[in-house]
């Protein structure tokens, strides 16, 4: 079991995050770029769901997903998002809180064309989260559009893209004996950002 102190954290929560990711991949964690991402209407109903982490800069974490789903629906009304990374196997969590918008369309377009075709024609004909007849009636759609494009060049469709999540609020939680954890949020002010210790 580890710790969490002020001395010991990186004064930049990007930094930090990088060296708990770092951390979590080289001990061979499954999938430690897995995340919840939790989104809400205007008028407060909270959904979450979980996403893969797909790039992190100095502009924020980004996904990618179809806008036309729950989340990108919620995320078109209300711009703002919850983030966790949990790695339960180092007993770490982290928290992300903050504004969200589109990435570029070429930014999209780069990481569309890059994923293996199967996923570009499942991307291309889901019409996600929306309700469907069947399952037959998905897969006649994949294959309508896998024998139109024959293994080749998938179309990025208009209402898929990526997103990216600029924080505004980091918490860094390690897991300490009899529950007496150790909580650190960063928190921006003007340039800065400003470290603080919270209760368990």
């Amino acid at each position: 079991m580890g710790e969490l102190r002020e001395d010991d954290v990186d004064p930049d929560p990007f930094a930090q995050f990088a060296r708990w990711f770092d951390d979590a991949r080289r001990e061979g964690l499954r999938q430690p770029e897995a995340m919840t991402i939790a989104t809400a209407t205007p008028d407060g109903r909270v959904s979450a769901r979980m996403v893969l982490l797909r790039g992190v800069d100095e502009e924020g974490f980004v996904f990618y997903t179809n806008y036309a789903s729950r989340k990108g629906r919620e995320l078109a009304a209300n711009p703002r998002a919850a983030l966790v990374f949990h790695w339960g196997e180092q007993e770490r969590q982290v928290r992300i809180e903050g504004t969200v918008r589109r990435t570029s369309r070429e930014r999209s377009r780069a990481y569309f064309d890059g994923r293996p075709f199967g996923s570009r024609v499942s991307a291309a004909v889901s019409p996600q989260s929306d309700v469907v007849g069947s399952r037959v009636e998905l897969e006649a759609r994949y294959a309508e559009l896998a024998a139109r494009h024959a293994g080749g060049a998938v179309p990025l469709p208009d209402d898929w893209g990526g997103y990216v999540v600029a924080p505004e609020t980091f918490e860094f939680w390690q897991s300490r004996a009899d529950r007496l954890h150790d909580r650190l949020r960063y928190r921006r002010a003007g340039g800065t950002w400003i470290v603080e210790r919270l209760a368990p």
